[in-house]
């Protein structure tokens, strides 16, 4: 099948793309980059946010969880939803909602419209993510298309990396409340270039009447409740909560309802057929490794700074930004990069340098602090740049136009789906190894010890007392044991990393210029 322009295509392989069409790529980045901007903003003020609308450490998790759930269960239904509405229509009303939603949640002063407000960004700000790759797809020929694809990576690279700095400044200098209503210029902003840019077509309303109920119902709750089990299970001390054996079973049914609307439907209302493809498949089972690591460190990097070197939420942000710098230096290189360079070689040297990133993070100790960073985050920034850029072009390299409104869809998902796993993840592993280190570090301080008892008595006399000395060396400890835990983690998503490097051999070499012709 030879590579045509998509049903809202204003551009073929034999022209270039014009001014409106880059107003549109540019409009669809801007759109991804505030939807996956939000997803991270409210992590460095979320205690601050919790305590004004008096909620719960466990309550206030719901803050980022209900945007996190709605926008995994959106995103593979975007593509659906583009069919029926329109690409133009159903920018500009994700772009208006997501706006109003961002109005209520800045204007909240409860617990409950805030979860409203922020699970309403995330329905709408989701399928602002994979329509800006449609927008490429559609509105630039094949061969301008790595321009396009490298303005999407880098607003959806900086995005995470931004929301923590953003949030925190805001916090610390103004209020917590302009981190949800910066939103509005930025949606007013959208709104004008969507309207400006993009050609309106009629709404085809038997897409609604034909649509794969079966499929939509069983993946909002396939997604919604594996997203809601893998955030909170180790909170709950997983199945031995009801709660979670219960979401659980409505996953499943959920992911069967998905199966079958595959089998049974006209058309699905995603085809995961995509994912039998070799080049698609490796390459999604890639990006959910990279979304692993991409949302686990910007996760486990603020936590170690605030637990062991009493960092603030700010200077926090201000590390975790050092990934997206080599995002910004490298920005104008990356078109001549993916033209010139075999994917699997750019891949492979990705996926070696972020694994190397992670690597450099295993030795961390008590005394580190924001600079001990510094190299690993960079190298972060250079692998996610060659890694994320090129897989995000393979993904619609792999698929015909028509097919790339669900490939952006299943590609993001998954990397989204990875960025659960992640947190699932290291949630379980920083209380299990937690508690293990702890043990081994008792076990070799022996009570009966002459230079354990010299530690405790001078500490004793120091301290002005026996017992504040006890709960001063537990408190050692327990900081010890923190950061070999940490240590841990970085080396599992180093491993995770290295571990999927020989999916590389099912790549295909990119298209140069040219119609490709899909098998």
């Amino acid at each position: 099948m030879t590579t045509a322009p998509g049903p809202d295509s204003g551009a073929s392989a034999a022209q270039r793309a014009d001014v409106s069409a880059w107003l549109a790529v540019i409009a669809g980045s801007l759109g991804a980059m505030m939807a996956t901007l939000d997803i991270s903003i409210v992590n460095s003020a979320l205690p601050t946010i919790q305590g004004e609308i008096g909620a719960s450490g466990t309550e206030g998790t719901w803050i980022a969880t209900s945007y996190l759930v709605a926008e995994i269960v959106i995103i593979p239904l975007s593509a659906w939803l583009e069919r029926m509405l329109g690409l133009r229509t159903l920018l500009l009303l994700s772009a208006t909602l997501f706006t109003i939603f961002s109005m209520i949640c800045g204007n909240a002063d409860d617990l409950m419209t805030m979860i409203i407000g922020r699970a309403g960004q995330g329905f709408t700000g989701g399928a602002l993510i994979p329509t800006a790759m449609t927008i490429i797809a559609t509105r630039l020929p094949r061969e301008q298309q790595p321009i396009g694809n490298a303005l999407f990576g880098v607003t959806a690279i900086v995005g995470p990396v931004l929301g923590p700095l953003i949030g925190g400044w805001l916090t610390e200098n103004i209020s917590w409340h302009y981190a949800f209503l910066l939103n509005l210029p930025v949606g007013i902003l959208l709104v004008i270039l969507l309207l400006a840019t993009m050609p309106h077509r009629s709404p085809r309303w038997n897409e609604f009447w034909q649509a794969d109920w079966l499929g939509i119902a069983g993946l909002a709750l396939g997604l919604g409740g594996l997203t809601i089990v893998l955030e909170e299970g180790q909170r709950e001390q997983w199945f031995q909560s009801r709660e979670i054996v219960e979401i659980t079973i409505i996953s499943v049914l959920g992911f069967g309802m998905l199966f079958s609307g595959q089998l049974l439907a006209r058309r699905p209302v995603i085809k995961l057929s995509l994912l039998l493809d070799r080049q698609f498949g490796a390459v999604a089972l890639m990006g959910l490794v990279v979304g692993m690591m991409l949302y686990g460190t910007a996760y486990v990097i603020p936590q170690f700074l605030a637990a062991i070197a009493d960092y603030n939420a700010l200077q926090s942000g201000q590390i975790v930004l050092l990934s997206g710098i080599p995002s910004l230096i490298l920005m104008p290189l990356t078109p001549m990069l993916i033209k010139h360079i075999d994917i699997r070689i750019a891949v492979s040297c990705g996926l070696i340098i972020m694994a190397t990133s992670c690597f450099i993070d295993t030795v961390l100790t008590v005394d580190a602090v924001g600079h001990d960073f510094v190299h690993s985050q960079l190298l972060r920034g250079v692998g996610v740049i060659l890694g994320f850029l090129f897989l995000n072009q393979a993904a619609i390299a792999a698929v015909s136009p028509d097919d790339a409104g669900d490939a952006a869809g299943l590609f993001n998902a998954v990397r989204n789906l990875g960025g659960s796993l992640a947190l699932a993840g290291i949630a379980t592993v920083q209380d299990q190894r937690n508690w293990l280190h702890s043990r081994r570090l008792e076990e070799t301080l022996s009570a009966n010890s002459g230079s354990v008892q010299d530690y405790i008595a001078s500490l004793s006399q120091a301290m002005g007392g026996h017992d504040t000395a006890m709960r001063m060396l537990a408190a050692t400890i327990q900081r010890q044991a923190l950061v070999m835990t940490y240590n841990d983690i970085f080396w599992m998503l180093g491993v995770g990393i290295i571990a999927v490097i020989p999916l590389v051999l099912f790549l295909r070499p990119l298209p140069t210029g040219r119609a490709v012709t899909m098998h």
